[in-house]
């Protein structure tokens, strides 16, 4: 009996989350994001990374004033059994404008179809503004325990210390190939694989293709599975699940139908902690 709970336990979990970066369009009226978004689609336009098609349904997205594709996401996830773990701002941020009644309203639907949603946090310098951010979400919410991962992974060496503090259970935001560890009452779930720095790399624009992104990540899976790793965390952010950016959308049903043909189970943040 206990080789084969041991065979069992060896399964690694995979942890899906996304982060809302953006709702609408227009709320980025006030800052340079349409601007560097419409410069960007160009850019790779030029360099043959999107298609003339994916070029017009972004303009397309523009005057529809809808840059999230979070029902979507949440229809997918639930179709394919995907627990995930969503990210909402309740602060403003570089890149990051939507109100707090937005803020709200997702929050709700999020939760309503039985998924799980945490705060993207802006804050991560002075404890004030940290537990600022958690008692906006928790009165929003309804919700007594809840988790977090930080804006662009922003982070200095204490921020991880004041968000246990502020009341968080657990926190998504140190990245790189690690095991989950505690921090007073809260647990460190690193994050290790993100669909920006697997199809961008480190510019600010799509700089590979569908079969290298895959199998940059699919590395990253086998190598964690090498390690013994009993969680590997995943990102993919809202935006992209949409024909407009196919490259982001097919990477993450391909990412996520490997790992089911693999038999890794999909777990959640709290499913874990429960456990």
């Amino acid at each position: 009996m206990t080789l084969i709970w041991t065979a069992v336990n060896k399964i690694m979990k995979i942890i899906i989350s996304h982060d809302i970066d953006h709702i609408t369009v227009w709320e980025h009226n006030k800052d340079m994001q349409i601007a560097k978004f419409i410069a960007r689609m160009h850019i790779e336009l030029v360099l043959g990374k999107i298609s003339i098609k994916e070029f017009w349904l972004r303009y397309a997205d523009i005057f529809k004033n809808k840059w999230n594709n979070i029902v979507e996401l949440i229809d997918f996830n639930e179709k394919n059994n995907i627990p995930a773990t969503f990210f909402i701002g309740v602060n403003n941020g570089l890149g990051l404008s939507y109100g707090i009644d937005l803020a709200e309203k997702y929050t709700k639907m999020i939760l309503s179809r039985g998924f799980d949603c945490g705060v993207h946090g802006i804050a991560f310098e002075h404890e004030d503004d940290i537990k600022k951010e958690y008692d906006t979400f928790k009165n929003i919410s309804g919700q007594e325990n809840f988790g977090v991962r930080m804006h662009y992974l922003k982070k200095n060496i204490k921020t991880l210390q004041k968000l246990a503090r502020a009341g968080y259970i657990f926190d998504s935001t140190d990245y790189g190939i690690k095991n989950h560890y505690k921090i007073n009452n809260m647990i460190e779930f690193p994050l290790y694989i993100m669909d920006v720095y697997e199809i961008e790399g480190r510019k600010k624009y799509q700089s590979t293709d569908l079969e290298k992104a895959l199998k940059s990540s699919i590395k990253k899976i086998k190598e964690a599975q090498s390690l013994n790793m009993e969680y590997l965390t995943m990102l993919f952010h809202t935006r992209y699940f949409n024909d407009s950016f196919k490259t982001w959308k097919d990477w993450y049903i391909q990412i996520t139908k490997y790992c089911r043909s693999e038999g890794f189970e999909f777990v959640n943040y709290k499913q874990i902690i429960r456990h």
